[in-house]
């Protein structure tokens, strides 16, 4: 039995030598016992490190999983902003346009009701569109966060609300203050329930109950989105956010 363990040990010895070198002159000397228990340290210290480098390869690999993930979710988001951003533009020259139809103009010139109802309208729009130049035109980021507050203020049932309360909590957010832009994202959630910034608004609540570490809230703000927006842009945010967070 000895010598059958001897010839076993041997041969893997010599099988493995190219791949972690040991040093095995010592083996041919001494009793059998002794080359046995020899040999069967070194087949143990390549084991243990052959174990070694699985785990650390192992390790590897799920890094780059994650930093895989982590730049698919960036693109994704990055893409995200680009639409957003020209459905603003589109949306801010369809306002101008109306706001400038001659047959308006001639309306309100006939009507003294239709003319103040004119003037607060074009009083609504141009509040809107002058935060949201500067943000998108301006880049004056700090400047859009009072505009809108003031909007919102001055417009709570414009038919900009929706989108006024939700670009105020991402600026917010993007500031870090995530109990302010968290009010901003609800107001969006709990009175504009068929605005389509209301699936964002609650990924947004998502993140943000993630920065304050409950992983349960946020769980089940992804979840709503998944069930209430499925096969949507949100949703898809959303299960980005909730695979990593599973992960």
């Amino acid at each position: 039995m000895k010598q059958a363990i001897l010839v076993a040990a041997m041969f893997f010895t010599t099988a493995t030598a190219f791949a972690a070198p040991a040093p095995v002159s010592d083996a041919s000397s001494g009793s059998s016992d002794d080359r046995i228990a020899k040999l069967e340290r070194i087949m143990k210290a390549k084991q243990q490190g052959e174990f070694e480098m699985q785990r650390r390869m192992d390790a590897l690999q799920n890094e780059v999983l994650d930093l895989r993930g982590i730049t698919e979710q960036q693109n994704y988001q990055m893409n995200q902003m680009l639409q957003r951003q020209r459905q603003l533009y589109e949306e801010i020259a369809n306002l101008t346009a109306k706001s400038s139809t001659p047959t308006a103009s001639a309306e309100a010139q006939a009507d003294p009701t239709t003319v103040a109802a004119a003037s607060s309208t074009l009083g609504e729009t141009a509040s809107y569109e002058a935060a949201v130049n500067l943000v998108l035109k301006d880049r004056k980021y700090d400047d859009a966060i009072p505009a809108f507050r003031d909007f919102i203020k001055q417009y709570p049932d414009s038919s900009y609300a929706a989108n006024a309360n939700y670009w105020l909590g991402q600026l917010l957010y993007n500031k870090g203050d995530y109990t302010a832009a968290k009010q901003a994202f609800s107001t969006v959630v709990s009175k504009f329930s068929d605005s389509n910034k209301r699936g964002d608004s609650l990924v947004k609540l998502g993140m943000i109950a993630e920065k304050e570490n409950d992983s349960a809230g946020a769980r089940a703000l992804y979840n709503k989105v998944l069930k209430e927006y499925a096969d949507s842009a949100s949703a898809r945010l959303a299960q980005q956010q909730l695979s990593a967070l599973k992960g």
